[in-house]
């Protein structure tokens, strides 16, 4: 791909990083806080599994800490970036004028300043984790209203995308307002299922709708098939999907046991999966090779559908043994896999487009891609195996951490400078 545009004042000393600057475009502000939330998270799951596997940190829990990294890995983050893309992308879509960035601070610095309590409250006090929750809760809720007011204004006839994303952030409030009550309740069972149904119900219909809408901008130039991509068929199946693992997380403890539970959800998943990956396969993979921003888009597709493929072999094999396998390790082939690297190539791409770069993964970028993808296989790994399987656990959480610090440090280190180009925003 060509640059958008010639880096002004090259060679010339880069101008001081200032917070300020995060305030002139809502993804400077949203991405960068995502990216101290994502280090964070990072880190404290690191130090976890280095405890668990023996390095003596002697960590002490209030609450349980596998709840709190999926909740964070879940509701943290991503609504961040979300945020960004959304506040970013979203008026263009609908046509509307777009937010002043300085209305969105309040609901960023509740999210961001809820999880990272939230990390913290994990170590001090049962219900502490609670009021963390209030106050990301009361952020991503601003943010949903301020969405829809979007909506609202806009009279484009085409809002299908922004509408799934609306009821997908409503879907996200409503999971987060579940989970406290859960803690609150002292009901862990009911705190799992609003964790994944956050993450079904709220974070792949984003990505869905997200991608369904942008994969075709980003690849039309690029690849001739991409136009396919717009297929509305395609979009349906995604949120038919999320929609089906969604009311699987509350249907599957009312299920009669037996056999047929296991075996309708594995086919299901089987017959989603094959679709994705032939997807996958027929629309553009190999070409996409060619682009590494795009290689990295349409890979991430992949492991979505690897991910409902190793889930629906968990539960054919659940209706055989009686107990899943590899449950843990389809889950993380998704959230790893999937979310994790689209977020990578996402962000990337909004980065070096609205910074003044070229629009390209350059080997630094390049290699952090590949090395998520060994976290994301190690991920796997170590949910299959027995005595090795805490040791890739903590190396799977190493690397993860490792990638996301040095990416977080050259991005975040771009927010709070003016472009590269010498334009607005």
């Amino acid at each position: 791909m060509k640059p958008l545009a010639t880096p002004a004042g090259a060679g010339s000393p880069p101008t001081p990083w200032h917070w300020r600057t995060l305030l002139l475009a809502p993804h400077r502000l949203a991405f960068f806080l995502g990216l101290v939330l994502l280090a964070a998270s990072a880190l404290w799951w690191a130090a976890v599994q280095l405890d668990r596997s023996g390095a003596g940190l002697g960590l002490r829990y209030a609450a349980s800490p596998s709840l709190t990294h999926a909740a964070v890995m879940t509701f943290g983050f991503f609504p961040l970036f979300f945020c960004g893309f959304l506040f970013t992308a979203g008026p263009k879509w609908l046509k509307v004028k777009p937010p002043a960035t300085r209305t969105l601070l309040p609901p960023l610095l509740l999210m961001a300043g809820g999880w990272l309590l939230w990390l913290v409250a994990a170590h001090v006090q049962a219900l502490a984790p609670v009021a963390a929750l209030l106050l990301a809760w009361c952020g991503l809720a601003t943010a949903t209203w301020r969405f829809w007011q979007l909506i609202r204004r806009s009279r484009e006839p085409d809002r299908v995308h922004a509408t799934a994303v609306g009821l997908a952030l409503l879907a996200g409030c409503a999971s987060l307002a579940g989970l406290a009550l859960a803690l609150v309740l002292d009901a862990p069972d009911v705190a799992r299922g609003c964790v994944l149904t956050g993450l079904w119900g709220f974070v792949m219909v984003v990505y869905a709708s997200a991608a369904h809408r942008m994969i075709p901008f980003f690849t039309s130039s690029a690849l001739p098939m991409a136009e396919r991509w717009n297929s509305s068929w395609v979009l349906w199946l995604l949120l038919a999907v999320a929609v089906f693992e969604t009311l699987a997380v509350w249907l599957e403890p009312l299920a009669t046991p037996g056999v047929f539970w296991p075996v309708l959800r594995g086919l299901c998943e089987l017959a989603a999966a094959g679709v994705l990956v032939w997807l996958a396969l027929a629309w553009g993979l190999a070409q996409s090779m060619k682009v590494r921003l795009l290689a990295m888009l349409h890979l991430g597709f992949v492991w979505l559908g690897l991910g409902l493929g190793l889930s629906s072999l968990s539960h054919l094999a659940a209706a055989l043994t009686g107990a899943p396998v590899l449950p843990l390790g389809a889950l993380h082939a998704v959230t790893m896999g999937c979310f994790g690297s689209l977020m990578l190539a996402m962000v990337t791409r909004v980065s070096c487009g609205h910074s003044g770069r070229a629009l390209v993964a350059d080997n630094a970028v390049w290699t952090l891609f590949w090395l998520l993808q060994v976290a994301v296989v190690l991920r796997v790994a170590g949910a299959a195996a027995l005595w090795p399987g805490r040791h890739l656990l903590a190396a799977a959480a190493l690397l993860w951490a490792a990638v996301m610090l040095i990416w977080g440090c050259r991005y975040g280190s771009w927010y709070g400078r003016p472009r590269a180009d010498g334009r607005p925003g």
